[in-house]
């Protein structure tokens, strides 16, 4: 247990189920209070806030809201007295093929550009001031492979991860030294969601596929996603920030190569 980290606070948003979820379980782990943000998945919240104990508490915030934002701060230092780390998890997308241009709206565009760019930014500004007293502050937005290539759910969910990114290097350079500033960027991550759609047969078939199309022969799962992050929140890591850490099992080396022998792509 890190010795830094043990006391610490950290606002995990979209914490209740997926990556957020795994990233509160290894922080609480680690010996921090986790606030777990929802905006609607009450009872995934705080089933997880009575797993884990150790006084964390679930808050309910619909973080597009400016307020919101502000208000799932005031909750954090109400409840401890104070923020160390905050993790940008919540998002949202819509599927569309990027072939189809009239296949997203300008609503659409503003809708998840809204959850997964602006929210980000409204909750490092609610929480930056809490951030910049404790000393070991960290931020670590959670984007996406295709925020880096281009491709993805839809262009509009791109789009949205990379300004992300970009904005991740914007406040790094602007909140140093007080508070560290990074994101991950996950490929395929076999959650909830996809073995609710697929059935347990039809996940089970789509984890091996994916398992078979990468370099490290994996589909990796929230637990896998949760452990870099929590890695970069760390102060072990305060040499490190601005950066997007690319967490695909090595997918992107064969982007834009021929197939691999002995692998489906």
């Amino acid at each position: 247990m890190s010795a830094d980290m043990q006391g610490a606070v950290a606002i995990v948003t979209g914490g209740g189920t997926g990556i957020g979820a795994a990233v509160v379980r290894r922080l609480a782990a680690r010996g921090v209070r986790c606030v777990v943000n929802y905006a609607s998945s009450k009872d995934d919240a705080e089933a997880l806030v009575a797993e884990i104990g150790a006084g964390a508490i679930a808050v309910q915030a619909d973080i597009v809201e400016d307020a919101a934002c502000h208000a799932l701060a005031d909750a954090a230092i109400t409840a401890f007295g104070r923020i160390d780390f905050l993790v940008n998890n919540a998002g949202r997308t819509k599927f569309a093929n990027h072939e189809n241009l009239d296949a997203l709206s300008a609503d659409d565009f503003i809708d998840i550009y809204r959850l997964n760019t602006i929210a980000p930014f409204q909750m490092i500004r609610a929480c930056a001031p809490a951030m910049r007293e404790g000393g070991i502050g960290a931020v670590v937005n959670v984007a996406s492979v295709a925020g880096v290539f281009g491709h993805g759910s839809s262009v509009a969910y791109a789009a949205s991860k990379g300004a992300l990114t970009t904005m991740t290097k914007s406040l790094a350079r602007a909140l140093a030294p007080a508070i560290r500033v990074n994101a991950v960027a996950p490929g395929y991550v076999g959650t909830g969601w996809f073995e609710k759609r697929l059935g347990e047969a039809g996940f089970a078939a789509l984890n091996a596929r994916i398992a078979a199309a990468t370099p490290m022969g994996m589909a990796a799962t929230p637990d896998d996603i949760a452990g870099p992050i929590v890695m970069l929140l760390d102060p072990a890591s305060r040499v490190i920030t601005g950066e997007t850490m690319l967490l695909d099992a090595g997918a992107h080396l064969d982007v834009g190569l021929a197939r691999r022998p002995g692998r489906e792509v």
